[in-house]
């Protein structure tokens, strides 16, 4: 049967229709696609505080001054940004120029994000070499296993409130 014939895929009415059709679809993808940034967002900015409180508890030399606990949302916010813009950065210099470091990128750019943000933001202090690698090393090992571990969990609750709706 020709699906031309009546409307289908290949005639123009067909035609007219999917168009109509799909820009729905793509509304609602850019729309899944801002609520999936956000998300992503959220859960980054959840890692980078859950990697700077574990650095805290471990540490005695990592302080967070909860008396100014704006300066910990704003070292946070600043951690999150420059994470995600030094990491990208540093990896295309790293591939670039020098490619046996690509492996310590992330601990490398955590480390100039942890610089930054404890410069930029008041309420976070580190004190002492050594305590400067080993808050590094524990913030970026925090803040992977919780961006790994944090969607796992809010995906897992949200499928089950979806099953128990059925």
């Amino acid at each position: 049967r020709d699906r031309r014939a009546d409307g289908g895929a290949g005639s123009a009415a067909g035609n007219s229709g999917a168009r109509r059709g799909t820009r729905p679809a793509a509304r609602c993808d850019s729309v899944s696609g801002v609520i999936m940034f956000i998300f992503r967002a959220v859960m980054f900015l959840a890692s980078s505080a859950i990697g700077l409180l574990v650095a805290d508890w471990l540490l005695e030399g990592v302080t967070i001054d909860w008396s100014q606990w704006q300066g910990f949302v704003f070292f946070v916010l600043i951690f999150a940004v420059l994470q995600s813009v030094l990491a990208p950065w540093i990896a295309t210099m790293a591939r670039r120029y020098a490619p046996a470091l690509l492996g310590g990128i992330g601990i490398f750019s955590t480390l100039i994000a942890l610089l930054v943000a404890v410069f930029v933001a008041h309420g976070v202090t580190i004190d002492g070499l050594g305590t400067w690698f080993l808050a590094t090393f524990i913030i970026w090992l925090a803040t992977a296993l919780a961006t790994l571990l944090l969607p796992l969990i809010f995906l897992k609750k949200k499928v089950a409130g979806r099953d128990d709706k059925r």
